[in-house]
């Protein structure tokens, strides 16, 4: 008998593991382990939409008539880790073989790679190939190139793929509309409400089981409202496409007080646990396009998330795993403040943003981006301390996704493997691309002092601290001749206020 390891996020029937599945034959195992829940603090509704998939996922194999061993959480056999659950099935029947997809991260890589020697039974790992590039496939595009960036690698997905293209040229005539992506919103935006779903009985159970047994975990559970079944992601798409991504390329990058989901998709939960695949996401965008209900800048900005950004990263994870995970190029060492946690900050952007991950395990990609994000960069955060914070309060975070936009976007802890510069930012970026700053205790146009906005004095002490790093950074060697147009009095005033602000941060009173 044949062992099929399904994993959380592998929620897909044409799933590599289960290709060649035999009904009658093989067993498809699925487990609700410990080890897996609590290697980093997830966010409760993250735990909860990935247990109740799952049950549903387990469900839907069994109505195809598959054999399928599923451990609840609660089980009292329940060993807590995978390969517990795959060493107790083993002993108790003839297993033969184990086959799984390979995982989304390394550790669990690393230790899938030596079950063959502690189970004494062979152990295949298969490709993930719900990806449109595999992992060999991006080693081949990355080999021999001095930088890797995302537009090269993009147009040759379009091509490789035919998305959105006329002949051998992008339609259209350009290959990207970022530029045309990034209005900020006006003042009465009328933005539709998200798709939503009532818990069923499996979810309320799941529901019940994390309030339980996750009450220490950080976010909040109810109102509970994500799609957990194929049938109801792929509605998660259809009203995408119908409702919000007509305005989606415009404002992707604007934020708005009150309105944490804006155009945006909201797929990614769904995408990442193999409810949806990237082809019928990118697929149903085009059909949008051509059927004149959505322009090509909204569906181009969309489909470089799906067949750019997400595969590029992921090609960057697992070409530069393991070394990726320590890489500290700025030396940055601060511990992550509480209010990280909590919300409690008189920054009123930063207030927002993390207000609405702990109440959504949700925030749009500028909100991570370049208020967190640029916030943890500024402040010099330690790499790993955001890294797990990112990986734990996003339903959508795992660590293929999750590190290298953190290591290489947001912290530029690799020195520049991908980004061109780091994304650093005063106030007046968040002033011009949301409301957040008419709401705030700070002054966003102010400089120095104590009502400064503290993104403002931090940003040029950022510059100041990794002078030596940047200074040479072609991007970023033009902003250092204004820096050096400053007076000395200018540059202390910047100082005093970065050391007040950052020794109040220490001790969690920003």
């Amino acid at each position: 008998m044949r062992l099929r390891l399904v994993l959380g996020d592998q929620l897909s029937l044409p799933l590599s593991s289960l290709r060649d599945v035999k009904l009658g034959e093989d067993v498809i195992l699925m487990a609700e382990v410990n080890e897996e829940a609590t290697y980093v603090r997830h966010h409760k509704k993250k735990i909860a939409f990935l247990f109740s998939a799952m049950r549903h996922f387990a469900e839907a194999l069994r109505s195809l008539g598959h054999r399928v061993v599923y451990v609840p959480y609660g089980c009292p056999e329940n060993t807590g880790s995978l390969f517990g659950e795959v060493l107790r099935l083993k002993e108790a029947e003839a297993v033969t073989e184990i086959i799984v997809t390979m995982p989304g991260e390394y550790r669990l890589l690393n230790e899938m790679e030596s079950w063959q020697d502690r189970l004494g039974v062979p152990v295949e790992l298969r490709e993930d190939d719900r990806f449109l590039c595999s992992t060999e496939g991006f080693q081949k595009w990355a080999s021999g190139r001095k930088s890797l960036r995302l537009e090269y690698f993009y147009r040759e997905m379009r091509r490789n793929h035919d998305i959105l293209m006329d002949g051998d040229k992008p339609l259209g005539g350009k290959w990207n509309y970022d530029h045309d992506n990034r209005q900020s919103a006006p003042k009465r935006l009328d933005v539709p409400a998200p798709f939503s779903v009532e818990p069923d009985r499996v979810t309320e159970e799941v529901l019940a089981l994390v309030t339980d047994q996750f009450s220490e975990h950080f976010g909040d559970l109810k109102p509970f409202s994500l799609a957990v079944t194929r049938e109801d992601a792929l509605k998660a798409l259809d009203q995408f496409v119908a409702e919000r991504l007509s305005k989606f390329g415009n404002y992707q990058d604007a934020m708005v007080q009150g309105e944490p989901w804006m155009f945006h998709s909201h797929i990614s939960f769904y995408l990442n646990c193999g409810l949806l695949l990237p082809l019928e996401c990118v697929h149903a965008a085009e059909r949008a396009y051509f059927d004149g209900t959505a322009p090509l800048n909204s569906v181009e900005g969309f489909i470089r998330q799906i067949v750019g950004w997400r595969e590029f990263i992921r090609g960057i994870y697992w070409h530069s795993m393991p070394e990726y995970a320590g890489l500290n190029y700025l030396s940055a060492s601060r511990d992550l403040p509480e209010f990280y946690w909590t919300g409690e900050t008189q920054m009123n952007c930063l207030h927002q943003c993390i207000v609405e991950t702990k109440a959504n395990a949700y925030a749009h990609h500028i909100q991570r981006l370049m208020v967190i994000g640029n916030f943890s960069l500024l402040a010099g955060f330690a790499p790993k301390e955001v890294s797990e914070w990112y990986l734990a309060v996003y339903a959508d975070a795992y660590e293929w996704v999750e590190l290298p936009n953190v290591n290489g976007m947001i912290l530029f802890a690799d020195g520049g493997l991908f980004a061109s510069k780091p994304y650093a930012a005063s106030g007046a970026y968040i002033n011009k691309m949301s409301n957040y700053c008419e709401h705030c205790v700070y002054a966003h146009a102010t400089k120095t002092g104590e009502k400064a906005c503290p993104f403002n004095y931090l940003y040029w002490n950022f510059l100041d601290q990794n002078e030596e790093k940047l200074r040479s950074n072609p991007r970023v060697s033009m902003i250092y001749r204004t820096w050096d147009k400053m007076s000395d009095s200018k540059k202390q005033e910047i100082r005093t206020d970065s050391r007040r602000f950052l020794a109040l941060l220490d001790g969690s009173q920003a």
